[in-house]
Formats: C-alpha cells, sequence, structure tokens
C-alpha cells in the first residue's frame, strides 16, 4: 500500500524559513507526479507546488518565488524549501500523489 511520510514543519517568525520532506513507499516513486498541498483552519485544500516525474514544476501565484519544490527519486524523497514565510503560510502540508496522502504536517508562521 502507498505511504507517505512528512516531516519538517514547526513555528518560525515571518521571514523564516522551513525545509519539509515526504518519504513515499508502496509506489514506483520515479514515474509518480508529487504535490504539495496545505490547508489552513477554515479554508479549503489548496495546491501548493507540484512536480513532475521529468521534474518540471508549477507552483500556486502565492508562493511563487518563496518555495521550491523538488526531488530525489533514489531516496523516494520530495521536498519543499520555503523561505520567506508569511503568517498567511500557516496551514498543514500535505505530501501527495494521486488519490494518496500524507497525514500532514503543520506549520505555524507568527508576524
Amino acid at each position: 500500500q502507498v505511504q507517505l511520510v512528512e516531516s519538517g514543519g514547526g513555528s518560525v517568525q515571518a521571514g523564516g524559513s522551513l525545509r519539509l520532506s515526504c518519504v513515499a513507499s508502496g509506489i514506483i516513486f520515479s514515474v509518480n507526479p508529487m504535490a504539495w498541498y496545505r490547508q489552513a483552519p477554515g479554508k479549503q485544500r489548496e495546491l501548493v507546488a507540484q512536480i513532475s516525474s521529468t521534474g518540471t514544476t508549477t507552483y500556486a501565484d502565492s508562493v511563487k518565488g518563496r518555495f521550491t519544490i523538488s526531488r530525489v527519486n533514489i531516496k523516494k524523497m520530495v521536498y519543499l524549501q520555503m523561505n520567506s514565510l508569511k503568517p498567511e503560510d500557516t496551514a498543514v502540508y500535505y505530501c501527495a500523489t494521486g488519490k494518496d496522502w500524507g497525514q500532514g504536517t503543520q506549520v505555524t508562521v507568527s508576524s
């Protein structure tokens, strides 16, 4: 079965950085597109960034220039480097591929 496990969340002040990690198992990782989503309290889950099997990336307008998604296929890992964090980035961040989701990791940015 597919398992996605996120780590790296935490609390930071505005302007700070965090790197989220997600390790996958139960899938042929190298051929799967991977994505990071987030859900803030009272809001719908939204796509933050995605990376194709060949490394093509796309980002939500709200994070362009601040966040970077990357993957290391041999480790079956996907990362989200988050810089210049803002309070509005506060959310639970989820790693996903297809219909499979991780359990989420909390990111809290204080002003």
